[in-house]
């Protein structure tokens, strides 16, 4: 994907979740970190314009809730930075990549450490299969079938000085 195509997917998402939502006006919309949080920035962004309102955004780190965490060897912990309360709001969570689910699975942990939202949804720019984890997205930017053997990259502007999506072998 360049820079245009995920445009055109960003602004498709925002197009969905604002149909699936146009009634709530508690939709708030929470990225993980590192790529899903400029990827929520921009979503919020353009729900706001479409909804004519409002959508607040957050960044969570998922660190502390990886089920790999003893593993590894000097884990960074940060903190989510989350301005507004999650309780009984629809949460649209970003990632860059769904995979084994196993990310997400963290990140749900950690938004229930803020309260308890009325509902969550998923957003991805890309996903690639594999689960490990019964998990499933309710937007997906592009579906990438991709061997286990090759990574899915996300580049974004705000993180990598340029936007594109390229499978490494």
């Amino acid at each position: 994907m360049d820079a245009a195509s995920i445009g055109r997917a960003i602004t498709r998402m925002a197009h969905e979740i604002a149909e699936r939502n146009s009634d709530d006006s508690g939709l708030a919309v929470i990225g993980i970190r590192t790529h899903g949080v400029p990827l929520a920035q921009r979503l919020a962004g353009i729900l706001a314009g479409i909804l004519k309102r409002d959508v607040p955004a957050g960044e969570l780190d998922i660190a502390m809730h990886r089920d790999d965490i003893a593993l590894r060897v000097a884990p960074v912990v940060g903190t989510s930075q989350i301005s507004f309360d999650v309780t009984d709001k629809i949460i649209v969570l970003v990632d860059d990549v769904l995979f084994t689910g196993r990310s997400i699975r963290a990140a749900l942990d950690e938004i229930t450490d803020f309260g308890r939202p009325k509902q969550i949804q998923l957003a991805v720019l890309v996903d690639r299969g594999h689960r490990e984890w019964p998990i499933r997205q309710d937007l997906a930017g592009k579906n990438v079938p991709a061997a286990l053997t090759e990574r899915v990259a996300v580049r974004l502007t705000e993180v990598d000085g340029k936007d594109e999506v390229v499978i490494e072998r």
